[in-house]
Formats: C-alpha cells, structure tokens, sequence
C-alpha cells in the first residue's frame, strides 16, 4: 500500500504583528508550565496511605487513579500534540492549561473516590504541556539548544514534583483532614495561567492538514479496554480466564490493530505509525515504555509502602510529610541526571546513555529487593533508581523528538509522551492486579509478596530496555 500523502510545512502569516519575546521570558514560561506540571504529578503520593481511610478504599483501588490519570493522558497527548501543530503551539497550550486548571479545581472540592477521578481525568490533559512546549522551543533555536531545554523541562518537571509532594505534605500535616492538600494544584496551574499567558510565544510553521478523531477513538477505546482487563483481572468476577477480561484484553488488541490499519490508510493521521519504520524511532519508543513502566507504575505502590505502618511486617511507617521529604533524594538525583544527560551523551554517545539509564533503573530495583527494611538504605537504592530515570528522560524525549521530521516535531515529542503515559498505565495495571491479588478479603493494606513482586518485575523490564538500547543506531539524527 502506497504511504499517505505527506504536506509539506507551510509558514503562515500571524493575525497580529509578531512581537520580540527574550529567550529568558520564554525559558521562565517554560519552567513555570513544568513545574505546574510536575505539581500536579506529585501532590498526591504523600497523602495516598491517609485516602485509604478517608474516602474508604484499599490500596489496590488507589491504582485506579493514576490509570484513569494516565489514560486521559493517553487519549489527550495525541489530540494537543496534533492541534498544536495544525492552529498553533502557544494557542493550544493556553487552552490546555486551562483545562488542567478546571481539573485541579474539581479535585480539590472531592468528597468522594468518584469525583476524585473525575479531577484526576481532566488534570491528566497535563501530558500536552511537553509537546506543545517543544514545538515553541524547536520553533525558535537549533538543535543543541534544544536539547539543552529538555533537560531543564524534565529538571523543572522533577522539581515540581518534589514541591508538589513536600507542599502537600504540610498541608496535610497542619491541618486536620488530608483532603485539604488536594488544593494544591490549583495554586500552580493558576499562577502558571497566569503568567505565561503574556510571554509564550507562537510558532510560524504548520503542517496543514486536519484533526483524525477516527483514530483517536480507535487508540483510546483499545489502551482503555486492554488497560481494564488487566486491572481488574485476577479480581472476583474477572478471573483470567472469564469472558469479561478476555474480552476486554481480545477486544482491546482487535481495537488496536484496527486503530494502526486506519492510520496508516489516512492522509493525516493522529500518530503517523509510519514513522514506526524508523529503526531509532522504534527502539526509543520500547525503551520510554520500559522506564516509565517501572518509574511511574510504581509510584502509588512506592508512596504506600513508606506510609504503611511497620507492624504490618513491612513498611517504613512514615508520615505524610516525612513521605514528601523521603521522595526528595531520588526526585532530585532524576533531576540532576536529566540536566547532565546531554553533556553526557556527547561523550559517550546516545546509544550508550540508554543503556546505562536503564542498567541504573534496574539496579536500583535489585538493591530495594534487599535493603526495603529501614529508610536510609531503601532511600539509597531508589536513588540509584532515580539516576537511570532522569538520563531516560532527557535521552528519550530528545532522541524522540530528533528522529522525526521537524514539521512533526510535537507529533514525535506526543509519541513518546503518549508511549509514557502508556507504559506507566500498564505498569500501574501491573501493579493493581498484584497488589489486588496479595490483599485478603477486608483488609485494605496487600501482603510483602506484592511489592516484592512489583519490584522483581520492573528489574526485568528495566533489562529489557536494556537489551533494546543495544539496538540503537547512532548518527542518524533528522536534520
């Protein structure tokens, strides 16, 4: 079958005179929408173990959240990345954040599980921010500089975890009910609103083309269906072998496949999978699915046990607050690889810094099987875990965006947010299926087995990025 027609890049003439906007306007714009971002991503690990009894769930069904999160982010990423190409970066970004502002507001009025997801769907809209702000930065310097502005929007996205979680953690610290924190991302996104709205400036170049909603719905009804079967597979009702998660993982599967046929039959399509045929891009797109399977599955998981009380057996019985502070270390250690990536890339090159980020990633893994008993040595082995996370990061949302033409630059940085989002939903399915498995009938706090379970898994998958880093090839960078 011939390749769909591909339209050439087209400079448009803006509506309004182009104003000079400083590369330090753009850059503190820039870090202010990470920030919010990350903000948004943190606040909750350290008042997930208080949720458990306040809005009366286990665990297990606090997994729901970050996929219902990261499955908006799913079906969100493609469509913003998409429609910043074709109307405008900055344009697209203001309405993106607006949307994560009226997110943030239902999550912080949430009286129940149900409203909170309802919150935590629409803040996950958040994914568009990294497409759309590498288009403006792509728009405007050259390659280098570009790189150099990834690492600092993970750098600021990492940070703003690390405030968003130690933000919460006060709150919920001074005062009485832990839902107070839910606030908390109202106030960043706001100010985020606010201030960049002046600054940002718009990109000059479109692709042409229109919106493929038929393929946005194929890929978001097969990622939700598959999603579904494997996180409520194992529980009463959908054992593995039942119709109903069957035919959510069948169907899903069936839904995918439809989804990539489309694609590759429309002249301008949401996710170009053609792009696919490209070696490198292959091999960044399995290596950003390994890590974030591991990096972001895991982080309910992670948050409960350092907040589950030590006579269950295991646990390190911290405090919400003490929760912000414990996830500094290895948030911070992700932060500062991520902004010596690229100096570390030039010297031992792009193929080898995939390689060690996920070596790293499964060390760290390894090292928390054996040292989980007390703070300071499990805060040591996610720290050497963070290390790898932060040269992912940076490598992968770098390299995404190089190995793609530079009309699709937001289309190829979408992919990889998108693969992201779609690796740490199934790690999160992963998890929820373990961790629903080891918790007995009544109780809302699951067995040891299941976190030693999730850790064992994620050092295989971290190897097998490993594995699949091998396969990179160099020095074939779009110019």
């Amino acid at each position: 079958m011939p390749d769909a027609v591909v339209r050439p890049a087209r400079k448009i003439a803006p509506k309004t005179p182009p104003t000079s906007v400083s590369a330090v306007a753009v850059l503190v714009s820039i870090v202010l929408v990470e920030l919010s971002s990350g903000i948004t991503q943190g606040f909750l690990s350290p008042v997930l173990r208080s949720l458990t009894d306040v809005l009366h769930v286990t665990a297990a069904d606090l997994n729901w959240i970050s996929i219902a999160n990261l499955m908006a982010s799913v079906a969100f990423t493609p469509l913003l990345a998409r429609l910043g190409d074709l109307h405008g970066h900055r344009r697209v970004l203001r309405w993106n954040i607006a949307v994560v502002l009226a997110g943030s507001v239902v999550v912080g009025m949430a009286g129940s599980f149900r409203v909170l997801m309802v919150g935590q769907v629409l803040q996950g809209a958040f994914a568009g921010f990294f497409p759309l702000l590498v288009g403006i930065q792509r728009n405007r310097g050259s390659a280098a500089e570009s790189r150099r502005a990834i690492g600092t929007m993970v750098a600021a996205l990492v940070g703003g975890i690390c405030v968003g979680g130690v933000a919460s953690g006060l709150v919920a610290h001074y005062v009485d009910t832990p839902t107070a924190a839910l606030w908390v991302p109202t106030a960043a996104v706001g100010i985020a609103f606010l201030v960049t709205w002046p600054l940002l400036p718009e990109t000059t170049e479109r692709p042409g083309g229109r919106l493929d909603l038929r393929g946005g719905f194929l890929l978001c009804a097969g990622l939700v269906a598959i999603m579904c079967g494997l996180g409520q597979g194992g529980m009463p009702g959908w054992e593995w072998s039942s119709g109903r998660t069957l035919g959510c993982l069948v169907g899903g599967a069936l839904m995918m496949a439809l989804w990539a046929l489309a694609e590759t039959r429309t002249v301008d399509p949401m996710i170009d999978v053609r792009l696919f045929r490209r070696r490198n891009v292959t091999v960044v797109a399995i290596v950003t699915t390994t890590f974030s399977f591991c990096m972001i599955g895991l982080q309910v998981a992670g948050a409960i046990f350092m907040g589950t009380p030590r006579d269950m057996g295991y646990g390190l019985g911290l405090t919400p607050l003490q929760i912000a502070f414990a996830m500094i270390p290895a948030l911070a250690a992700t932060g500062l690889a991520a902004t010596a990536a690229p100096a570390l890339a030039a010297r031992i090159g792009d193929r080898a810094t995939l390689v060690a980020g996920s070596l790293l990633m499964a060390a760290g893994y390894v090292l928390t099987l054996a040292l989980h008993g007390s703070v300071t040595p499990y805060l040591i082995c996610q720290t050497v875990a963070g290390l790898g996370a932060g040269l992912l990061q940076q490598a992968t949302r770098t390299l995404a965006v190089e190995s793609v033409p530079k009309e699709q630059t937001a289309v190829g940085s979408g992919i990889n947010e998108l693969l992201i989002n779609v690796g740490g939903s199934l790690g999160a399915a992963c998890v929820l299926a373990v961790t629903a498995a080891a918790t007995p009938a009544g109780a809302a706090l699951p067995h040891y087995s299941a976190y030693a379970t999730c850790w064992a898994v994620c050092v295989a998958a971290s190897l097998a990025g490993a594995a699949t880093a091998l396969l990179y090839r160099p020095g074939t960078r779009t110019a």
